[in-house]
């Protein structure tokens, strides 16, 4: 390959990124159930990282791309990093409830749980009508803190947003199992919370 090919190619990779962090979708919808185990980030990922790193060093204040790399640590599990470039964009414009949702998921993934539940009520207060916050909000109270009462509560909620579509019968199905099986007081946590 010429050196002027590989030089195209490399020039081509970096501007689709930064056009991508121009014009991206804020927020993605993050509908997590308990994760599995850590993925090995792959070389394109880890580079993207470091065009952003470098990015952000030069231009601080570029909200976008504190998204982008809070979403690019998000998908390679790297929770705290995840959480630090969200603190950056929600620095910048704390009422983003898609970035609040995110980061409450990594938070659930540090097993921080009152922040994860606190982001995603102040999601829900910023809109509404945001069903990955109500979402997430009910797996925490159910999987991670063995609330029944409040998980209900919450995915009642969502499915008055949402009543069909990806996730409504799992809900509902959780829903009846929750109220046919009610919890006794100090029961013990849901295995595989973290």
């Amino acid at each position: 390959m010429k050196k002027e090919t590989v030089l195209l190619v490399v020039i081509a990779v970096v501007v689709g990124l930064l056009v991508g962090i121009l014009v991206s979708k804020s927020g993605r919808p993050r509908a997590t159930l308990p994760a599995a185990g850590p993925t090995a980030p792959t070389v394109n990922t880890q580079e993207q990282i470091r065009v952003l790193q470098d990015l952000v060093a030069r231009e601080p204040g570029n909200r976008n791309a504190w998204v982008q790399l809070g979403h690019l640590y998000f998908d390679t599990n790297q929770s705290v990093q995840s959480v630090e470039a969200y603190n950056r964009a929600l620095a910048l414009d704390p009422n983003d409830p898609d970035v609040l949702t995110d980061q409450g998921i990594m938070f659930r993934q540090l097993g921080w749980f009152d922040k994860a539940i606190e982001n995603f009520n102040q999601a829900s207060r910023i809109n509404p009508n945001h069903p990955q916050s109500l979402f997430n909000l009910g797996v925490v109270y159910r999987y991670d803190l063995n609330d029944f009462p409040a998980a209900i509560e919450a995915w009642n909620r969502f499915l008055q947003i949402t009543p069909t579509g990806p996730g409504a019968d799992q809900i509902r199905a959780e829903i009846n199992f929750m109220q046919s099986h009610p919890q006794t007081p100090g029961a013990p946590s849901a295995p595989g919370g973290r």
